[in-house]
Parts: C-alpha cells; sequence; structure tokens
C-alpha cells in the first residue's frame, strides 16, 4: 500500500488494451491515436464501474525503456485497487512479467547490452554513493565501451590469421606477428587491471565486513553503537552481554562497512557465552578486518596475549588496535607500549573521542583511488570470471605463437578469448544465463 501504484505494461498491442478501459477526462481521442511521451488523466471502468482515476502514460517503440509499446497507469495506490487492475489487464490479454522481464526484452530488443542490463540491478540494490556512482557508470555503457573496444581489435587480427588458413599451402602472413604481440601484451594490460578491480568493486558492492573482537566489557558494543550513532547494541556493566553477533551497515564517504559486534574473548563455563565465542572466531576469519578493543585502565597482560592469538590467526588480514577508556587511563604511556604495532589508536567511545580517525583509517583499507577517477570498476563475479578466462586464453595464444605450431591453434585461442569478451556484454548468451541473470531481478523491471 502506498499513495500512488505503478502498474507496467509493454509488448505489441499494450496501448490498445489499456485504450479498452480508459476513459479520458478533459480530452478527445483513444490512447491510440497519442504521442509517445505524453501521460492522459482519465478514469478505468469495468462493466460500466469506475476502478479508479489514473494517469496514463504512453511510450512508443522503439523510443522506451523495453524498445516496444509501453503504457505505465499510475493509480492510487490501494491494494485492492492495484489488484483489480491487474485483473483487468490480464483478463483483456495480458500476462504477469517475469523477473526482469523488461529488461531482459530491453536487451534482447538491442536498447542495452547484458552487462548494462546487469547494471540496472546493481543500480536498485545499491546502498552506497560508491555503489551507485559504479552501478550507473556500468548502466551509461563505460564498462562496456572498453570490451567492445578491445573485441573490435582482436577481431581483425582474428579474421587475418583465419584468412591465413586459407591459404596454407602457399605459407601467406596476413597478420603481422609482432603487430599482434603488441596488441596482446595492451590487451592484457587493460584486462589485469579490470581484474584487479574486482577487489575494490567486491567491497564497494557488497561492503566491507569489519569484527569488533576483545575481552568482555572493553565496550565493544559501546562502539558499535558511536560508530552507527545510535543504540543498536546493548550496553551493560555485566561481562559477558554480547552472547551472539550483532550486524549493522554505515556509510563512509560513500563506503558501505559492515560492522559485527561479537562476544567478547574469555575463558567461560557458559555454554551459551562458549558458543558467541566460538562464532566470534568464525566471524573474524569472514571479515576483511578486525577491529580489536580493550580496556586502557586496565592490566594490559592478557591484551598481549590475545592481541597475539588474534595475529596468528588473521594471517595477512588488517588489524586495528583500539584502546578504549582513555580519558581514564595514560594515554602517552599507552602509545609507548603499544608503538611496536601498526594502527594503534586511543580512542572513547562513550565520549566519541578518536571515532573520526578510526573512520580515516578504515577508509585507507579501501583504495579509492579508481573510483575517484571514474576509471571502471568490475563489481560483478561472472565479469571477473569471464576476464580471467579471457586473459588465460590471451596468454595460450602467445604461447602458441612463440612456439611455431600451427595457426589453425591460435586461431582457436583468440577465438575463445573473443568468446569470453562476448559473454560479458552478451554478444555470446545461452538461455540459462540469461535465465540465471534476470531471475535475480525484482518483479516490474
Amino acid at each position: 500500500m502506498g499513495a500512488i501504484a505503478l502498474i507496467r505494461l509493454s509488448g505489441k498491442d499494450c496501448i490498445e488494451l489499456v485504450d479498452r478501459v480508459f476513459r479520458p477526462i478533459g480530452q478527445k481521442g483513444s490512447l491510440t491515436q497519442k504521442d509517445g511521451y505524453t501521460m492522459h488523466y482519465g478514469r478505468i471502468e469495468r462493466d460500466g464501474h469506475i476502478v479508479d482515476e489514473v494517469v496514463a502514460g504512453i511510450f512508443k517503440g522503439p523510443h522506451s525503456y523495453t524498445g516496444e509499446d509501453v503504457v505505465e497507469v499510475s493509480c492510487h495506490g490501494s491494494v485492492y485497487i492495484q489488484g483489480a487492475l491487474i485483473d483487468l489487464f490480464l483478463d483483456g490479454g495480458a500476462r504477469l512479467a517475469e523477473p526482469g522481464e523488461f529488461t531482459l526484452r530491453a536487451f534482447r530488443n538491442g536498447k542495452m547490452d547484458l552487462s548494462q542490463a546487469e547494471a540496472v540491478s546493481d543500480l536498485i540494490a545499491s546502498e552506497s554513493a560508491a555503489a551507485h556512482q559504479v552501478a550507473m557508470q556500468q548502466m551509461r555503457g563505460g564498462f562496456s565501451s572498453e570490451i567492445a573496444s578491445l573485441r573490435e581489435e582482436l577481431i581483425h587480427f582474428a579474421s587475418m590469421i583465419e584468412l591465413e588458413l586459407d591459404f596454407a599451402e602457399e605459407e601467406v602472413e596476413f597478420a603481422n606477428r609482432d603487430q599482434l604481440q603488441e596488441l596482446i601484451n595492451r590487451i592484457k594490460t587493460v584486462l589485469k587491471k579490470l581484474i584487479d578491480s574486482f577487489a575494490l568493486g567486491n567491497v564497494i558492492k557488497n561492503g566491507i565486513p569489519i569484527a569488533i573482537a576483545g575481552a568482555p566489557n572493553a565496550g565493544k558494543s559501546t562502539l558499535l553503537n558511536a560508530l552507527l550513532n545510535e543504540e543498536r547494541a546493548i550496553v551493560s556493566e555485566i561481562a559477558g552481554t554480547t552472547r551472539d553477533t550483532i550486524e549493522d551497515e554505515i556509510s563512509i564517504e560513500g563506503i558501505s562497512f559492515r560492522f559485527i559486534d561479537t562476544a567478547g574473548i574469555r575463558e567461560t563455563t557458559d555454554t551459551v557465552e562458549s558458543i558467541g565465542i566460538k562464532r566470534t572466531f568464525e566471524k573474524m576469519d569472514s571479515a576483511r578486518a578486525v577491529i580489536y578493543l580493550f580496556d586502557a585502565a586496565r592490566e594490559h597482560d592478557q591484551v598481549h596475549e590475545e592481541l597475539k592469538t588474534i595475529e596468528d590467526r588473521l594471517g595477512d588480514k588488517e588489524l586495528l588496535i583500539l584502546a578504549n577508556k582513555v580519558d581514564l587511563a595514560d594515554e602517552n604511556q599507552l602509545k609507548k607500549e603499544f608503538a611496536h604495532w601498526r594502527n594503534f589508536i586511543p580512542i572513547s567511545a562513550l565520549r566519541h573521542d578518536g571515532i573520526d580517525a578510526l573512520k580515516k583509517h578504515l577508509l585507507e583499507l579501501v583504495n579509492t583511488g579508481a573510483l575517484h577517477s571514474g576509471e571502471t570498476v568490475v563489481t560483478n563475479r561472472r565479469h571477473h570470471r569471464a576476464l580471467l578466462d579471457a586473459l588465460n586464453s590471451l596468454i595460450r595464444t602467445e604461447e602458441t605463437m612463440h612456439s611455431g605450431l600451427s595457426g589453425d591453434l591460435m586461431a582457436q585461442d583468440i577465438r575463445q578469448a573473443l568468446f569470453h569478451l562476448g559473454e560479458i556484454t552478451g554478444e555470446i548468451t545461452t538461455d540459462d544465463l540469461l535465465g540465471n541473470i534476470f531471475s535475480k531481478f525484482c518483479i516490474g523491471k
């Protein structure tokens, strides 16, 4: 239920279908006679009874989202009215759309390529400025144009090598091998850059998981509340209050961070708390970075032991060490004691001291240079896999060329590279692939 609902119809005769039940107010002529990109006020009637007063928007193919004739009926947001209008259109010959079918039709009618269509779904799902920026750039064809340019150059050389195969007995060389090597080097450089960008793209799209760990009552829940600027986690003087993980997200300068407040690390005989501590280590394993928080006002022998345990478990993951409640301790002495640890930050979660410094450190975990310069950033795992496969095919092309093997093997490797690049934009597709992609779309898009 809402103030307004919108019912979209696309396809042959959809304008005529709506026109049969639409009664214009204050104007003459049927909807079929109206120009595209126009809105018309009127009533929808069934069996002489008014269902609703609506506004019908007309879009005529190929100048529409789907490339077909489209009608968008804006009605009042009553669930009953929505159902009544949909039933009316279904009885008139329409059918319910499949998930993503409007965008699928746009793809099949050449209004966008497959990577742009996938960006539509990413745009709808974007929850941060960075995710929105990347999806918008991809939807406008930034990624597609790079792939199309690479593919076009490769097609030229592929055709030259295929031509050589037709004149194999004459041993004619149409494709200059030095120029081919130069092209392969250039394409490999671009592909590697796109492949490397996936690390950034993945965190932009899905957010960066950060686990908050430490001894009970160190102030982990207070820190989470300070980061979120709301009372999200329960704060208590009783040690072991957090028995399970609590997750929430914030956006820092357009990048989403998913903070996971975990159960305190300590020896315990409490069965429920023990399960929570086990989950703490599991969350630390899956996090991109770990914030270790300790009470600066207490003895630090146990802190150093826990830090060693966590460091051994994390491997090459980032570890941020936060000394909480510094207002109750000697901050200068703390800095000396923990000077050998990288990313040491003194804070007071209760007073919000040091929170801005923490956010700055978190942003440093993400290389946003490509994002700020407008470079293409790969966020889609399918695209990442296709780029890797294309790169491997080009590496095999090089090996074949330098080994002196027959041209048909080299031609096959180039065709494979072209195939994988074509998979990204949809020049190479299967019904299974399209079904898998568009099944994840929301109904109505």
